[in-house]
């Protein structure tokens, strides 16, 4: 079993800002699903391959996305290994992303709480880039909506995460992933 979760707030003022990245990236991929709620999230599943894979939009709202997170993980006995989160990233230029396992927060609030919720940091992350802009506060930045280059630029990512979440599906491990997509200028 697989758990692909992505970061993000639910309400609709949310939509297409910077924080909602890991929503957006789960709805490219999914398109259109039948989403269906418990433990504080949006869920829905696929079976590929004769294995099921959740897919999971919290909708505790950012800082508290381990609450839904560690349900699921509790209650479908989901290892580290097969879990994937998709997140937004401060540090990394927009139309950069980079796979990392075994890592720190990185100050990403969402992140610091699935990793306290889960008791390690053994998960898969796919960080996606926004940038940073030094003269916005880094809330109002975060929670500011994609400008139409930049939605245009992590529109353009789309297939190459969707590739990733195939990839990860499929059964390549958190190393086999990193090796296959953080080479070139992606580091």
């Amino acid at each position: 079993m697989k758990l692909i979760v992505g970061l993000g707030n639910p309400d609709q003022e949310y939509q297409n800002t910077r924080h909602n990245l890991g929503f957006m990236v789960i709805d490219n991929y999914l398109k259109e699903s039948n989403w269906q709620t418990k433990y504080q999230a949006l869920y829905t599943t696929l079976n590929v391959n004769n294995e099921k894979v959740i897919f999971l939009k919290p909708l505790t709202y950012m800082n508290l996305s381990g609450t839904s997170v560690s349900s699921f993980v509790n209650f479908y006995k989901i290892k580290p290994q097969d879990i994937l989160v998709i997140q937004d990233d401060l540090d990394l230029p927009v139309g950069k992303y980079r796979l990392k396992i075994n890592s720190s927060s990185g100050g990403h609030n969402g992140i610091k709480n699935i990793i306290e919720c889960l008791g390690t940091n053994e998960f898969l992350r796919l960080k996606v880039g926004i940038s940073k802009n030094n003269n916005i506060d880094t809330k109002d930045y975060v929670l500011g909506k994609l400008s139409k280059e930049e939605q245009t630029i992590i529109s353009n990512l789309f297939p190459t995460f969707n590739e990733i979440i195939d990839d990860f599906i499929n059964g390549f491990n958190g190393e086999k992933l990193m090796n296959k997509y953080n080479g070139g200028d992606q580091k």
